[in-house]
């Protein structure tokens, strides 16, 4: 097997990596436009996921969330987003670290 010295996967996941955070910054300033939703998944036990106690609880490794219509200051980082949803009509803040997530 040939050793992948240009560390081309880890390239890929950065760059897959700074095309949510670029759309995430442009929501965060100008809204979802038209129809848009997003779909994010991510490790819940990654290092720097900040989520509440029973959401933790119900997704013990790894959640999905959804931005679409009931999302709330939604703040983008360098190496995280922040944003509130709505789960049982509760708001509810999230924080989640770039490196956490793993579909989009």
């Amino acid at each position: 097997m040939v050793q992948d010295l240009m560390q081309y996967e880890q390239l890929v996941e950065d760059s897959l990596r700074d095309v949510v955070r670029t759309v995430l910054t442009r929501t965060a300033k100008e809204g979802l436009l038209g129809e848009h939703h997003f779909y994010i998944g991510f490790k819940t036990i990654h290092p720097g996921v900040n989520i509440p106690d029973h959401l933790k609880a119900q997704y013990p490794e790894e959640m999905t969330i959804v931005i679409q219509h009931k999302y709330w200051g939604l703040e983008v980082h360098q190496d995280a987003f922040e944003i509130t949803l709505s789960f049982n009509d509760q708001g509810q803040r999230l924080y989640i670290p770039f490196a956490a997530l793993t579909d989009f």
